[in-house]
């Protein structure tokens, strides 16, 4: 049975002296200024090793989690710490791996950037949670790194799964954690009493004082996007504490979660729907970050954002029908499709964030305060409907660098770009 009783909270009041938007909140509530796009500097990228464990980074990307203890015997070269990351789209196996200085290639030539090493090979975390093994039609993944929470004794690597279709018999719980020698699985676990297609993609770190603030004792971020806006018409997040329920929780446990963004849902929702601005199906919000520097915020989505006008059939503008007789597709590639796309990352405000968690605003009212156009720094986008341009993320906090994959840009293994925060 899918959980889908989509949460839409009251809305009390729209503005609020504590300032939804307007960059003012308590003192102890971390930072409150808007991040800019402009304070974002492009890095350069680098290259993934061979294979390991019996998996490899050919079609990866789906996700990644950054852990600053990792490579502590590695070179001074400023990118202290790993990344943990999803290999192959077949396995979803796990690996860690070294972080080489990026380096920027005007050419956009894979041969001239540096190439991380492999510091745990590939494995398959979700040996020890039998349910999440059925999830095998286009699984999505998510993941991050936390130092303990609660009784927890050392820090662990949260994951969640879910399918590109997940009907009565692969509705299965979602969301687990690992040691981080990848060794431990525990779990699996529900968000909630949410959709599946709105939990269990992109996930990233809260920080500690917004969450002091505004979610206590829920520092994890978990959310998805869904195309056709099953998962509600733009990125939806939660905040939750798996280690709040159990150290671990109990197989099947349905965790405690707070809505943070919830747009309508095509699945469950009547018309007229609450959207996210210039909302289009074909949308692909693929990963996530809460980026902070000093005393500035912003929630980033990082994704292929459609532009023009938006079908459901091919991509040569074919709408497919309702009923027979249907057009041929050889190729497979009937879904959404928009006359372009681009990669993006879309900024939120942090205080907008926390108007929804105390209920002062609807999860489906926050709209990007400003967005970024990174295609100009990837490579091999070359057409126009070329989906898929950039997958995970994640975001060294201490240093300020932001981690993207993009799949299949160095034959067909990913590559990681890196941005810096230049008011860090």
């Amino acid at each position: 049975m899918i959980r889908s009783t989509f949460l839409i909270l009251a809305l009390c009041c729209l503005c609020l002296a504590a300032g939804c938007g307007s960059g003012v909140l308590g003192d102890d509530t971390g930072p409150t200024q808007r991040l800019q796009p402009d304070e974002l500097v492009y890095r350069g990228a680098f290259r993934l090793p061979d294979g390991s464990g019996g998996s490899n980074w050919e079609y990866s990307g789906d996700a990644m989690a950054y852990y600053p203890n990792g490579d502590p015997s590695g070179p001074p070269d400023g990118y202290p710490g790993t990344i943990f990351g999803v290999g192959h789209d077949w396995q979803k196996y796990v690996s860690e791996i070294s972080i080489p200085a990026p380096v920027i290639s005007v050419n956009h030539s894979p041969d001239e950037l540096n190439t991380a090493t492999t510091a745990q090979d590939f494995r398959d975390v979700r040996a020890g949670v039998g349910s999440l093994n059925v999830l095998q039609e286009m699984p999505r993944v998510g993941m991050e790194y936390l130092p303990p929470q609660g009784s927890q004794t050392s820090g662990k690597l949260y994951l969640c799964w879910g399918g590109h279709l997940q009907d009565e018999e692969e509705c299965v719980a979602s969301h687990m954690w690992c040691d981080l020698d990848l060794s431990n699985s525990r779990g699996a676990w529900w968000i909630g009493d949410y959709s599946p297609y709105s939990v269990n993609d992109y996930m990233f770190e809260i920080p500690q004082a917004w969450a002091n603030a505004n979610t206590p004792g829920m520092r994890l971020a978990t959310g998805r996007f869904r195309d056709g806006g099953w998962s509600g018409q733009g990125p939806a997040l939660f905040a939750c504490g798996p280690w709040n329920q159990g150290n671990p929780p109990a197989p099947d446990t349905v965790l405690s979660a707070t809505p943070l963004l919830l747009y309508s849902s095509t699945a469950t929702d009547e018309p007229p729907y609450h959207t996210l601005d210039n909302y289009h199906h074909a949308d692909e919000w693929t990963g996530g970050a809460w980026l902070t520097a000093g005393e500035q915020a912003a929630v980033v989505f990082i994704g292929t954002k459609g532009w023009g006008d938006c079908w459901y059939g091919l991509p040569d503008g074919t709408v497919w029908p309702d009923e027979p007789p249907f057009p041929s597709d050889p190729q497979g590639q009937r879904g959404w499709w928009s006359t372009g796309f681009v990669a993006q990352m879309i900024f939120y405000d942090a205080n907008d964030l926390a108007a929804v968690a105390r209920g002062a605003m609807p999860p489906h009212q926050p709209q990007p305060y400003a967005t970024l156009d990174i295609d100009q720094y990837l490579y091999g986008v070359v057409g126009a409907q070329q989906k898929s341009h950039v997958a995970a993320a994640c975001f060294d906090r201490e240093r300020g660098y932001l981690y993207v994959f993009q799949p299949r840009a160095d034959g067909d293994k990913s590559l990681v770009h890196v941005w810096a925060v230049a008011s860090q």
